[in-house]
């Protein structure tokens, strides 16, 4: 019997009062989602959207002042524990011209508007990223002395370091945490462990490198059968052609044990749905959280409800300027969309 239990037993049968030993706190988590800044450098051939991310970072330092979208009176939102980011932080992951070392430059603007912990960027709270297929190769194969991931290894240990996150994969990328009784994992491009055979992209880009084998064994380690909800995250969803719909089935099969409440990611669109593989009933929900230059998703997890709501920059319209260079204007109104309210199992799935 363990310990609080051998506590709690004899303290009722000698009929004294169960005195410091209250319940765990309710569960009640809000946190924000985004993905896919694609910061450029301001003299980008082709243009940037900085302006566009900055103004996402404010309007999530501002959210506790709004309230959920919904009925008149509703809830105002809670203040976020931190931000999710999924991926494609900078647009070009390994490249230089003449010496400039463009995506070094490039990250930096990305680090100056959402810094770590919350005290040192623009963005108040802490951020918790992930690499997609936009932010340069694995630690040694960069050409041009920069590397992302390199730098998310170095972030994850100061994360660890300020307990911001508990449990970080071997090769430092891949990591997780709990925010009360709610555990996340941060999976970077994909939730596999290499490239399946037959993918026609660059195998050194797209390396996820060792991110199923991380999921399994935390799960089975910080999770097990507590039946406790689990929110996962990833650069891309069921919708692209480079995690296929093998390695779709193999991440299914590894999460299907557990209280999986939420799949997010980015790469490819905006909208809320549900996924499993053909034949299965018990579907997954995702959330694909479009791009920050456009909004970011609000996401709260309380008992055995889960809500969401994407913040968007209303108005927002992209053009080409004559140099070809792209544009944009935005006269700074938000709005609400794809709104999500259902419930979530309360007690361990009934196939554990």
């Amino acid at each position: 019997m363990k310990p609080l239990a051998v506590l709690l037993h004899l303290a009722l049968l000698v009929g004294l009062p169960c005195v410091g030993l209250a319940a765990p706190p309710p569960r009640d988590v809000t946190f924000l989602s985004a993905s896919d800044p694609h910061y450029r450098e301001p003299d980008h051939r082709m243009g940037c959207h900085n302006d566009l991310n900055r103004a996402s970072v404010e309007e999530m330092n501002r959210i506790t002042e709004l309230a959920w979208p919904g009925k008149p009176g509703s809830d105002k939102i809670g203040k976020p524990r931190g931000v999710v980011m999924l991926g494609d932080l900078i647009d070009d992951g390994d490249r230089a011209e003449q010496g400039r070392k463009i995506s070094a430059e490039q990250y930096k603007i990305f680090v100056a508007d959402f810094g770590l912990d919350g005290s040192d960027g623009l963005l108040k709270y802490p951020v918790f990223e992930g690499w997609g297929n936009h932010d340069g190769p694995p630690i040694g194969k960069e050409k041009n002395g920069f590397s992302s991931q390199a730098q998310i290894k170095q972030r994850n240990l100061l994360r660890k370091e300020k307990k911001l996150i508990a449990n970080i994969s071997e090769n430092g990328l891949h990591y997780s945490w709990d925010w009360d009784d709610v555990h996340f994992a941060q999976l970077n491009i994909y939730p596999a462990d290499k490239q399946r055979e037959g993918v026609h992209y660059s195998p050194v880009w797209h390396d996820p490198q060792g991110a199923l084998s991380f999921l399994k064994d935390d799960l089975a380690r910080n999770v097990g059968s507590s039946g406790r909800p689990v929110v996962l995250m990833g650069h891309c969803g069921f919708d692209t052609d480079w995690w296929v719909a093998a390695d779709w089935a193999e991440f299914y099969q590894a999460i299907k044990p557990y209280n999986v409440v939420l799949y997010l990611y980015g790469h490819s669109g905006t909208g809320v749905s549900a996924w499993a593989p053909a034949g299965d009933e018990k579907k997954l929900t995702c959330i694909n959280d479009g791009q920050a230059t456009t909004g970011f998703f609000v996401i709260n997890i309380s008992g055995d409800r889960l809500r969401a709501a994407y913040r968007l920059k209303s108005g927002v319209k992209f053009s080409k300027a004559p140099d070809g260079r792209q544009a944009h204007t935005w006269d700074g109104r938000w709005a609400w969309e794809w709104l999500l309210d259902k419930k979530i199992a309360a007690t361990p799935p009934a196939s554990r």
